[in-house]
């Protein structure tokens, strides 16, 4: 099986934050990436915007630096790529390079405005491509996360985009959208007979969902003190995976017919009582500090883990709960969602315990696939006995004559040029997960909790698995 590549048409893509450290680590070479695939050619151009003073030549040699090349075919690639790319240094809040830049975009191609920034730039930056005339109406705007802290800011920031922009033009970007296994996710559910009719709690016990990370916050304490495992992962990553996981289908696979079912969710949410979450910090460890450490916070009351228990009142999984767990400085850097099916009504095997039940675990990173495990008699003679068996699919594995998965970046920002909001979040979503998290925030303020000490390499902390425990139900092995 061979991937296709579907070219996309000439554009002007506007990236802000052109010297930050995501466009450094993602746009850059995923750009690149999708120019060496043949997507886009030398009919298309990239404006690198920065506040630093450099010339186009410094730009491409530094472009150079950063981009990785195996081959002198890539080496000679490389150097087509720059040649598209030129560097205008503009003040964000200031009129310094907007005059530049209005007169550098060409008016007969796609225009985005990619804002690799820090949020308090979205405003300023939109109304200065609205005012000066250089965003027109068929221009996109993508927005990196956080939107927002809160419901209350979150509402600010999407008046401020839509004072200058359409909803339609607006592309609020998470990238876990655009891994592979999180689309296969739909065509796994929507595009086969098998699973779908299964899809519900008459036929599935739970659902488990781990976004687990072995790095430290160290370098980025400070900020990250003041958001925590709830504002960074659960109000956004998570949430989306529980989305799709639990989203009806949808009529036709359109932006707004998939992005309405997933509003449908989180507004079928119930309240999460605090007797139900687990939140940790991690302890100092082997060869580095502890969390209080690294946020330079010795009261710090933010969590670096949290754990609940998540119910959907709806009919489709009434009394089937999903558990979303994420934290740092675990034992190992894993995305997954595990769907556990019920146990068979009746055992007709005597003498034979019940089997643990089949459970589909759709791995996220870092091996992308999909793993079923099934309950089959153990070979050889001696009577009837279970055991477990996997049938497993690794993308890497199974589609090797195809193209490896692309880097979510990579698809995400093509799919903005060709004006696809699928995997984008869309205003009301944003604002319908802050409605749910934001009372689950302040209680913990309220109460000023202290989350629990877990340590460093583990699994959490102990209420974690006490939240599993009291249920009946244990968490998979972080990295199983």
């Amino acid at each position: 099986m061979v991937a296709r590549v579907i070219p996309v048409n000439p554009f002007d893509l506007v990236l802000f934050g052109a010297t930050g450290d995501l466009a450094k680590r993602k746009i850059w070479p995923g750009l690149f990436r999708r120019y060496v695939a043949g997507q886009f050619d030398d009919s298309s151009r990239i404006l690198g915007v920065s506040r630093s003073e450099l010339d186009d030549d410094a730009f491409r040699d530094r472009l150079r630096d950063i981009i990785p090349t195996s081959t002198t075919a890539e080496k000679d690639q490389l150097d087509r790529f720059v040649a598209l790319v030129s560097y205008i240094a503009i003040d964000a809040k200031g009129d310094r390079g907007w005059d530049a830049l209005a007169k550098t975009v060409r008016p007969e191609t796609e225009r985005a405005f990619y804002l690799s920034v820090a949020p308090n730039f979205f405003g300023p930056i939109a109304r200065r491509l609205r005012d000066r005339g250089i965003a027109t109406e068929t221009s996109r705007i993508v927005v990196e996360k956080p939107f927002g802290h809160d419901l209350e800011s979150a509402k600010a920031l999407n008046a401020e985009l839509r004072d200058c922009f359409e909803e339609h033009q607006i592309y609020r970007i998470d990238h876990y959208l655009g891994k592979e296994t999180v689309q296969n996710l739909m065509a796994l559910r929507f595009a086969n007979s098998l699973f779908e009719p299964l899809w519900n709690a008459s036929h599935i016990e739970h659902v488990q969902i781990t976004v687990a990370e072995s790095l430290s916050v160290e370098g980025r304490g400070e900020y990250y003190d003041n958001s925590g495992a709830m504002r960074d992962m659960v109000q956004n990553h998570l949430m989306q995976l529980l989305c799709l996981t639990a989203m009806e289908p949808p009529s036709k696979f359109q932006p707004n017919a998939v992005r309405d079912e997933k509003v449908k969710v989180i507004e079928a949410l119930e309240p999460v009582q605090q007797s139900d979450i687990a939140r940790g910090q991690y302890r100092s460890g082997t060869g580095h500090d502890s969390y209080l450490d690294h946020a330079g916070n010795p009261d710090s009351r933010t969590e670096s883990f949290i754990a609940m228990k998540v119910n959907v009142a709806n009919w489709r999984w009434a009394k089937t709960p999903f558990y979303l767990r994420t934290g740092k400085c675990l034992r190992a850097r894993t995305s997954e969602i595990a769907v556990y099916f019920r146990n068979p009504p009746h055992m007709i095997f005597p003498g034979i315990d019940t089997p643990s039940g089949n459970v589909l675990v759709i791995r996220l990173q870092p091996d992308e696939g999909m793993t079923l495990h099934t309950t089959i008699k153990d070979p050889g003679p001696g009577g009837m006995r279970l055991t477990e068996a996997s049938l497993d699919m690794t993308f890497a594995d199974s589609l090797a004559d195809s193209a490896q998965p692309q880097d979510a970046y990579e698809r995400l920002i093509m799919d903005v040029i060709r004006g696809d909001q699928t995997l984008f979040m869309r205003g009301d979503e944003v604002e319908a997960a802050w409605a749910w998290a934001d009372p689950i925030i302040q209680g913990w303020q309220e109460r000023n909790h202290k989350p629990q000490a877990y340590d460093s390499g583990g699994s959490g902390p102990d209420d974690a698995l006490l939240l599993m425990h009291r249920d009946g139900r244990r968490w998979r092995p972080i990295g199983a």
